[in-house]
């Protein structure tokens, strides 16, 4: 018997969606980046990074400057560098940061309401209905109209957060609640109601030398919030079995171990994981960024080379 009125319904508007190039993840991501120091985790979250085309980088990290040449490649902002990572209040300075990005970004889009409704009373030579406020809002002292302006022309800011060598500071101890708690809420940051409303959000990348929260390890939180995972060769036998066991479960563990030797058999080379990847990838897994890794049927993998 099928009872009636119970049907799922969706939202009538769509979520706001971040344009991404076609063959990098959607935004706004989590991911967790995991490998031996000199193994590249830094190199491989800024190309990613710089491919993502993010409007604005955050970065917490005591070596920030020892990393300058590397990290030039995303033109982060010195303001936006924080390298004292036993400060617990640089999680709430990056949020209110960014809710300021989504007060700008509403404010731009309301006075381009006004100032669209303000020229057409102009074209339809309905000057009785201009008020002297918008007069000197949207006209300047030589009598030309001034249009609002916003440094993306009114896109939504793409913002990120890299969070580097930062394991053993009181930001992931005493301050460790805080960090949870950006986990959780990132895509929440910072509500908007203009374009579909939602919000900016923060894409946040965690760079670590271990996966679980054992010595040197992730919390649960981060872990489970995490949409992509990269994943560099160790020789750590339980580390790869504590790996293999949270997050081969979609093809097997013994698929699994196959692709994620294929991907790390060459120096500095990595295990890209997209657990939520656009219709047009052909796999969740990758090798390094370019190269899709497809689990056949029979137990084979194919490798896919994009430029």
């Amino acid at each position: 018997m099928r009872t009636k009125n119970l049907k799922i319904e969706l939202p009538s508007s769509l979520k706001y969606k971040y344009d991404t190039p076609e063959m990098m993840p959607n935004l706004c991501t989590q991911l967790l980046c995991c490998g031996a120091k000199g193994m590249g985790k830094t190199i491989a979250i800024v190309n990613l990074v710089k491919k993502l085309n993010f409007d604005r980088v955050f970065l917490i990290s005591p070596t920030a400057k020892s990393n300058h040449s590397i990290l030039s490649m995303i033109n982060i902002d010195e303001e936006d560098m924080y390298e004292d990572t036993d400060d617990l209040t640089i999680i709430d300075d990056i949020i209110s940061k960014v809710e300021q990005e989504g007060i700008e970004y509403d404010e731009y889009h309301e006075k381009m309401k006004e100032y669209n409704e303000f020229n057409r009373k102009i074209k339809n030579n309905q000057f009785n209905l201009i008020s002297d406020e918008d007069l000197e809002t949207f006209m300047n002292d030589h009598n030309e109209i001034v249009k609002p302006e916003h440094y993306l022309n009114g896109r939504r800011p793409k913002v990120a957060l890299i969070l580097d060598d930062i394991l053993g500071s009181f930001l992931m101890s005493k301050g460790i609640r805080k960090v949870n708690n950006l986990a959780i809420r990132h895509r929440h940051i910072a509500p908007v109601n203009s374009e579909g409303g939602n919000a900016i959000g923060i894409s946040t990348f965690f760079l670590t030398q271990t996966f679980r929260c054992q010595t040197g390890g992730i919390s649960k939180p981060i872990r489970s919030n995490c949409n992509s995972l990269i994943i560099f060769k160790t020789k750590n036998e339980n580390e790869f079995n504590d790996l293999r066991d949270e997050v081969a479960g979609e093809i097997g563990k013994e698929l699994f171990t196959k692709i994620y030797e294929m991907a790390t058999d060459e120096p500095h080379s990595f295990l890209f994981i997209d657990f939520n990847p656009k219709k047009e990838h052909p796999s969740r897994y990758r090798k390094n960024l370019d190269t899709f890794l497809i689990a056949n049927d029979d137990g084979t993998i194919t490798q896919r080379r994009y430029e």
